[in-house]
């Protein structure tokens, strides 16, 4: 029978891998709407306040969270949902989008060493190893030696998105954390309804024509009516993908669930492959083989071990030899006095009672 530690791994490995699958299908859904005349900041911003729509009744429900743990729920709408997409969207109009992609995946490896060097914690040879082959393997998924070029600011805008991406896990394992935990949903929730409103400042959606929700848009040569696009967008690749992805953390490490995290870009590649027509070449297979291979490793490896604890019943039996030696020691230091031939030897070790008129 399986153990409920092995059952929540297996259990957190799964939602992780849905979430890696929901999320990579948001790229394919939102080609077709930008194509249609969208621009990529007004699709985002569809996507998050979409999804912040659909979890409003949720977030309503578990309105108690705002008051246990607001740093939570407001960093994790600002970093996790907001600063993402924000910063992913800025550095591909300054620098390729495969490199920006592949910055931007480094969180894994910026993950392990905040966990490592910030939090102090060990971290398994399996999940290091993992987020390293991942990696690799991303650089051949999105071909990043195609097409490079260097724009310092456009750098330091995939960098910020990375850094996003790390506190997308962190702040998702911080809500379990502390002496007041929060439902894994209000985070969720909560995050998409504050990056929401944080990019309505910033995209101004009501300039965009949303008319063209009503049309029709092309995907691979096919006509298909454009609301069916944008609800896979909001309600798979976000809602769906946000709601396991920030449970499948609090039930792995976020490391581990990090490395996993690299197969959305291999689900993207994949589905534009089949439904947009983008074909893969050798680079491509090869590249997700070795993501695969990295979140494997990182998934299948053991936790580093920590310090057993004292069973009740021997810290009791400690405690009590502890007394044991101490009367002991008591005793042996107790001094006889010889005394006179009609009295009994007198034990300094003991009090002497005091008679009245009598000298001390």
């Amino acid at each position: 029978m399986p153990s409920p530690r092995r059952s929540a791994r297996s259990l957190g490995l799964t939602l992780a891998l849905v979430s890696a699958f929901a999320f990579g299908g948001s790229g394919t859904a939102a080609k077709p709407l930008i194509e249609a005349g969208l621009s990529s900041q007004h699709v985002v911003w569809l996507r998050v306040a979409g999804a912040a729509l659909v979890l409003l009744p949720l977030a309503w429900r578990h309105r108690s969270a705002v008051l246990q743990r607001p740093g939570v729920l407001i960093g994790f709408g600002l970093l996790a949902v907001a600063g993402v997409q924000a910063c992913y969207f800025a550095a591909i109009a300054r620098i390729p989008v495969g490199v920006a992609l592949l910055i931007e995946y480094l969180g894994p490896p910026l993950l392990l060493g905040y966990v490592r060097f910030v939090q102090r914690k060990p971290i398994s040879r399996g999940a290091t190893i993992g987020a390293a082959v991942a990696v690799g393997g991303l650089a051949c998924v999105v071909e990043v030696w195609n097409g490079l070029s260097f724009d310092a600011l456009g750098v330091l805008f995939a960098l910020g998105a990375a850094a996003c991406q790390v506190g997308y896990f962190v702040l998702a394992d911080a809500g379990r954390q502390g002496e007041r935990p929060i439902d894994p949903i209000a985070v969720s929730a909560f995050g998409l309804l504050i990056g929401a409103v944080v990019l309505t400042v910033f995209t101004r959606p009501w300039e965009a024509d949303w008319s063209l929700l009503a049309g029709q848009v092309t995907m691979n040569g096919h006509q298909l009516p454009a609301l069916l696009p944008a609800a896979w967008m909001v309600l798979v690749a976000t809602v769906l993908a946000y709601l396991t992805g920030v449970v499948s953390v609090q039930h792995l490490s976020p490391p581990v669930a990090g490395v996993v995290a690299n197969l959305e870009a291999v689900v993207a590649t994949v589905l534009a492959w089949v439904l947009l027509g983008e074909h893969l070449g050798l680079p491509q297979l090869t590249g997700g083989a070795l993501v695969l291979a990295g979140a494997f490793a990182a998934q299948t490896s053991k936790p580093p071990a920590e310090p057993a604890a004292v069973p009740a019943d021997l810290t009791a039996f400690a405690e009590a030899t502890a007394v044991a030696e101490t009367t002991a020691v008591a005793e042996t230091t107790a001094v006889a006095v010889p005394a006179g031939p009609d009295q009994a030897p007198v034990d300094l070790g003991a009090q002497r009672p005091v008679k009245p008129n009598q000298s001390r």
